[in-house]
């Protein structure tokens, strides 16, 4: 055996609440401002919801809009204040308080993100890192790919039977390659284990619950050629209980589960969180762009997998630097010094280039929403405008 092992969290889930509050916050204030600019951090912890950070807009919220936000994004995620959890067991939208520390976001930062040619520098320097690979139809590594199709699964589920299940749920997948080598080359074998802990309400059997879930693991759409429920080993609520659940018992923070986020730890990740960040901040935009050229050089079938870094410095447009790593499963024809000079040379990659190229100022229910981005995955999802394939046939230009 040679295993990788993936988890994935749903909206419900108190570190997600936190990063879709702050993102609906990103949304709200971009909708109405295209210019704004945002970085406001969450926590979430009991009842109490905290919003803090830096935000310059022409939209003024008050402490009314605030609480407006929070209760609406519980709302959707699935906190709807129903009685199936009292109000020990999970939390209710109509039992909150929410406290709001906002400041101006410094002049020092704004002189040399909005500059006088309209060019925008980067809101602040960094890493990112942009992830593809053959493994699935997404290009993303099996383990988390099938590690959110199941979360998604029996999520979607508890909304829809709030009187059966909670919200707050976690998902894992373990991968069995074989070898080493098929690992290196995106050769998947099996699913070796699966664990999936989702809250039901205190009547509820255990083996009723295990049941439950159990059929929507086998109707999650997993490959049959991966997954044979007589082979892999699933754990489902393994400690037997899980009633009491939601920041009432697990505090939540925005930018914690940024391996949940991106690429389930199959790869490196930036120095920085995405969620409650305007798109000048290159956390967010940078890793963007990254998984959008490492996708279309993946795609374009240059290589099964593929790494590309981005880095800039505050108030600097250029990036100061990128490189292509194929982890040595390129064409023959075309190494990494190659693709990164061809990236170098055909892609901007100035915040105001990725900012247009994918509409990032202007979130909308037609194209996507920040908040929905937070709630299912920063990378991984086709109908994200960074994860469109438009630049494959310039890629094949290369073989």
């Amino acid at each position: 055996m040679y295993l990788f092992t993936s988890e994935v969290v749903s909206p419900g889930h108190p570190d997600k609440c936190a990063d879709i509050i702050a993102d609906s916050i990103v949304d709200k204030i971009l909708m109405a401002d295209s210019n704004g600019r945002v970085a406001s951090e969450v926590f979430v912890a009991g009842k109490n919801i905290v919003i803090g950070g830096e935000i310059n807009s022409k939209l003024k919220l008050e402490q009314k809009d605030y609480e407006n936000i929070v209760k609406d994004a519980l709302f959707n995620i699935g906190y709807k204040g129903l009685p199936y959890f009292t109000k020990e067991q999970c939390l209710h939208p109509d039992d909150i308080n929410v406290s709001v520390y906002i400041n101006q976001q410094s002049s020092d930062i704004n002189q040399g993100v909005d500059q006088k040619d309209g060019e925008i520098g980067a809101g602040d320097q960094g890493i990112m890192f942009g992830f593809a690979s053959c493994e699935a139809d997404e290009y993303m590594p099996a383990a988390i790919t099938y590690a959110r199709m199941l979360c998604d699964k029996v999520y979607k589920f508890a909304k829809e039977n709030p009187d059966k299940l909670g919200v707050d749920i976690k998902t894992q997948v373990s991968i069995d390659y074989g070898t080493k080598d098929n690992f290196e080359n995106c050769k998947p074998q099996s699913i070796h284990t699966i664990v999936v802990s989702a809250p039901c309400v205190e009547s509820m059997d255990i083996n009723e619950l295990r049941e439950l879930i159990q059929t929507l693991i086998d109707d999650s759409g997993l490959p049959t050629n991966l997954y044979d429920k007589q082979k892999t080993i699933i754990y489902i609520n393994p400690t037997g209980r899980y009633v009491n659940h939601s920041s009432l018992h697990d505090s939540g923070l925005t930018g914690r589960k940024l391996i949940v986020d991106s690429f389930g730890g199959y790869a490196p990740i930036g120095g920085g969180a995405q969620s409650s960040k305007d798109y000048t901040k290159v956390d967010r935009s940078g890793l963007y762009a990254a998984r959008y050229i490492a996708k279309n050089i993946v795609a374009a079938g240059l290589a099964k997998k593929c790494i590309v870094q981005l880095s800039y410095a505050i108030g600097v447009a250029k990036p100061t630097s990128v490189s292509v790593d194929t982890m040595g499963t390129n064409v023959a024809s075309v190494d990494d010094d190659k693709l990164s000079n061809f990236v170098m040379d055909n892609f901007s990659l100035t915040p105001k280039w990725i900012i247009n190229k994918f509409g990032l100022d202007k979130p909308s229910d037609d194209t996507f929403l920040y908040a929905k981005v937070a709630a299912f995955g920063q990378v991984g999802n086709s109908k994200y405008p960074w994860e469109q394939l438009d630049s494959v046939e310039l890629f094949k230009t290369l073989i």
